[in-house]
């Protein structure tokens, strides 16, 4: 009995001392400024959801949240920078639906997204659109879009934000579905790749809605459809591509918020707890509907389970479509 109850005594101790300072850091977090790596240039997809959150994030924390674009190699370096931050709780990464596509199309990362970060929450998950400049592709729609490139296949090109990005991805699972030839053109990121679209250095786009919203907008480009099973918030008169006569095209381009493995587990606890927060305040839904998101709610081992069955999905998408590194 005495020694059942000195065991009992020493379970006790031993989780106070494992287990106690794991508590009193998550009470202390954060007592610094916090990074959230975005590994795209400024005025992208990922910029357009990672600026807000941290603005709320900052005020809701006390402490300001910054954001550190690391853009290049379809996302892939800012991740190798993310994945080899200190896993303090002051570094975050910002992920993106393009980091599920790139174990198909980078044989030889330098990180693994399943095993080097620990999956916080899902931020937003706006569907993907097909957007054109109206002075270089001159349709009303889907329809006769599609008739145009089978007219003349190898006449447009479409810009992404980089190779393996889920624009590059989209735009090959489109010629594929379609039997159609556009030229891909990478870019170091959605903002740039936008700027020439703009210009119309560019013809074509198949982008995260985040980083058009503004641009359809104002009438800088054309939305034709979106790749959802429904029309996204914010946007109620772009059709499906299936209503538009594409059944079968769906590309969500998800944006998520990733902690470096090693991370303390009540700081991630606290930090799925504040993101939730966030993105339920009024302000936050304003500007995910005006994105076309809605808000999601999915984080944790949920979230992680998601990222894993994305990539999966997606490697069957480039191993069926062809694409290469252009």
């Amino acid at each position: 009995m005495i020694q059942q109850t000195l065991k009992g005594f020493f379970r006790k101790a031993l989780f106070v001392v494992c287990f106690a300072p794991l508590a009193v850091m998550a009470q202390e977090w954060p007592n610094k400024p916090i990074t959230f790596v975005v590994p795209f240039p400024a005025g992208g997809g990922t910029d357009a959801f990672a600026r807000p959150l941290a603005a709320q994030l900052t005020k809701q924390l006390g402490k300001q949240i910054v954001i550190d674009n690391r853009g290049g190699a379809g996302g892939t370096l800012g991740a190798s920078i993310a994945a080899k931050a200190a896993p303090d709780g002051y570094t975050f990464f910002m992920g993106a639906a393009h980091h599920a596509i790139a174990p198909a199309m980078y044989p030889n990362l330098d990180y693994d997204i399943e095993k080097s970060f620990i999956p916080v929450a899902m931020v937003a998950n706006p569907p993907q659109v097909i957007v054109v400049n109206p002075k270089n592709v001159q349709v009303k729609d889907l329809k006769e879009f599609i008739a145009l490139l089978k007219k003349n296949p190898g006449k447009f090109n479409y810009a992404s934000a980089g190779n393996g990005s889920s624009h590059h991805l989209a735009g090959e699972q489109f010629k594929m579905l379609t039997k159609t030839f556009i030229t891909h053109i990478p870019y170091r990121g959605a903002g740039p790749a936008m700027q020439d679209l703009i210009a119309g250095q560019v013809d074509i786009e198949f982008d995260g809605l985040g980083s058009s919203a503004a641009q359809i907008k104002n009438g800088s480009i054309v939305a034709l459809a979106v790749a959802s099973q429904k029309r996204a918030p914010g946007f109620p008169t772009i059709p499906t591509a299936a209503e538009a006569g594409l059944v079968g095209y769906e590309v969500s381009t998800w944006y998520g918020l990733f902690a470096p493995k090693g991370t303390p587990q009540p700081i991630v606890d606290k930090m799925i707890a504040e993101v939730q927060k966030a993105i339920n305040t009024p302000d936050m839904k304003t500007i995910w509907t005006n994105n076309g998101s809605d808000t999601p709610n999915l984080s944790g081992d949920a979230f992680g389970k998601f990222v894993n069955a994305d990539i999966k999905r997606w490697a069957a998408v480039a191993k069926a479509s062809g694409a290469k590194l252009d």
